[in-house]
């Protein structure tokens, strides 16, 4: 009933919009979005991205759980286009170098979501741990 209070918080769900909200969520996991996520964020939108769209992504990840976006969102993404979403949570989640377990637990729920499995994904996985270890490059 308290809901009816709730402002509705409406955001044209296409493909990048959906993407910029998973990365949203996978960044917040662990309950801070910090600025160089937000340059990040920035980047994947787009160059033409105006504040007022970021803003309005923004505004709709923190209005809407995860479990609500992917019920609308998943559906209208083909494969490919949620391929390249969970490959990018997973690359941003690992890009300090491990991903926290809080943003693990996201990744798998929208890969679920998806219609991904871990066997699915293994590959890419192991692709995107040897693109973030830049170790190898100091030895």
């Amino acid at each position: 009933m308290f809901n009816m209070f709730k402002s509705q918080v409406s955001l044209e769900l296409t493909p990048r919009n959906c993407l910029a909200v998973s990365l949203i969520y996978c960044m917040a996991s662990d309950g801070e979005l910090d600025p160089e996520e937000v340059g990040h964020l920035m980047s994947v939108l787009g160059r033409n991205t105006t504040r007022q769209q970021l803003d309005a992504v923004l505004r709709y990840a923190r209005a809407t759980r995860p479990p609500e976006f992917l019920a609308a969102a998943a559906p209208n993404l083909r494969p490919e286009q949620r391929l390249c979403i969970i490959l990018n949570m997973i690359d941003s989640a690992m890009a300090d170098g491990e991903a926290e377990p809080e943003e693990q637990q996201l990744i798998m729920q929208f890969s679920q979501a998806f219609g991904l499995t871990e066997n699915d994904l293994t590959p890419y996985f192991r692709t995107l741990v040897a693109k973030n270890d830049r170790s190898v490059l100091d030895r």
